[in-house]
């Protein structure tokens, strides 16, 4: 490894996340709640009641396990209630919390009115609302840990939103799938197929859009699960593509193996964090390169020998001060 890779004698120069397993799980069935609620929607308004019903009970299900996760990771109920007590919009654990309360309230009038028809009223807002914030559900963690000091997150915060947004879709669509029968699961197929080829086609631009920092997805247990999640699904999309509009089987088959691919991905990106920032090679390296080529204020290191304090943007030109390494 380069001398830039081997600064701080190779401990890590941040910590961590504390984050558990709940977390990916929370991403998952956060997603899955989002995008599901705008498949739902979409469906009742086209007339598919069948799929309709099946993808509002898949929402519900979302957006009600969803909290269980987090709060199962704060450690306290209160914890996750406090998240409420203001609402501050540069912070996306605060808004992504009121997001969730509004989905959950919104999804369950919803749920609710598409099996017993109770609420006709409220229904007929709570349907729109809830595909509405569906859309927001399904990225706001993105943001989240995009918001974060961890190099491999960070630096893919403009892809990272997409990545997630076509990973919800991909796990709405395969659960619509397993639970509709195939003559009513059409808009289902369709959405879980176009979202498998985004998934993959989006995480391979991120990854190679990440340059050096991309290679943590190519070692230790995120590239396990990165492997994991490709051969999921491409293997689902091959069974749902070759026989999900004819055998049952085969479309509960082909859904279980997109949505398990969809999770693992979710995991894949959560240990992709963990790895960057254990490794000080993809903190420290960076940053150096970018005071080099004059992106970023410091100290660059311009010799084995010798280092180069660059005066601050605004202050007086002078000669540069050379200072032993």
């Amino acid at each position: 490894m380069s001398e830039q890779g081997t600064s701080y004698h190779g401990q890590p120069v941040i910590k961590e996340p504390i984050w558990t397993w709940e977390i990916p799980m929370y991403f998952f069935t956060g997603g899955m709640a989002g995008a599901s609620a705008g498949l739902a929607y979409l469906s009742g308004v086209r007339g598919n009641e069948v799929l309709a019903r099946r993808a509002w009970t898949g929402a519900l299900a979302g957006v009600s396990v969803s909290p269980l996760f987090l709060i199962s990771d704060l450690g306290r109920p209160t914890r996750f209630m406090n998240m409420f007590r203001m609402f501050k919009v540069t912070s996306p654990m605060s808004v992504g919390s009121w997001i969730l309360g509004a989905s959950g309230a919104t999804t369950t009038l919803a749920a609710a009115h598409a099996w017993t028809g109770w609420f006709p009223r409220s229904a007929r807002l709570a349907r729109p609302a809830a595909a509405l914030l569906g859309l927001p559900l399904c990225t706001y963690t993105a943001a989240l840990v995009a918001n974060t000091a961890v190099a491999v997150w960070h630096d893919a915060r403009r892809l990272l939103p997409f990545v997630f947004g076509s990973g919800a879709a991909l796990s709405a669509g395969a659960a619509a799938t397993i639970a509709a029968p195939p003559e009513h699961a059409a808009p289902a197929r369709r959405l879980a197929l176009a979202s498998a080829a985004l998934e993959l086609g989006l995480t391979e631009i991120m990854k190679k859009q990440l340059g050096e920092h991309g290679e943590v997805y190519s070692q230790g247990t995120a590239s396990k699960f990165s492997h994991l999640s490709q051969a999921l699904i491409l293997g689902g999309s091959a069974l749902l593509a070759g026989r999900g509009s004819s055998s049952r089987a085969a479309a509960v088959a082909g859904g279980a193996l997109l949505g398990a691919g969809a999770l693992s991905a979710r995991w894949t990106i959560f240990k992709a964090g963990f790895q960057s920032a254990a490794d000080p090679k993809y903190v420290v390296g960076p940053q150096r390169r970018a005071i080099e080529r004059g992106e970023r204020k410091g100290a660059a290191r311009r010799s084995s020998n010798v280092s180069e304090v660059r005066p601050a943007q605004g202050s007086p030109a002078t000669a540069p001060i050379e200072l032993p390494a």
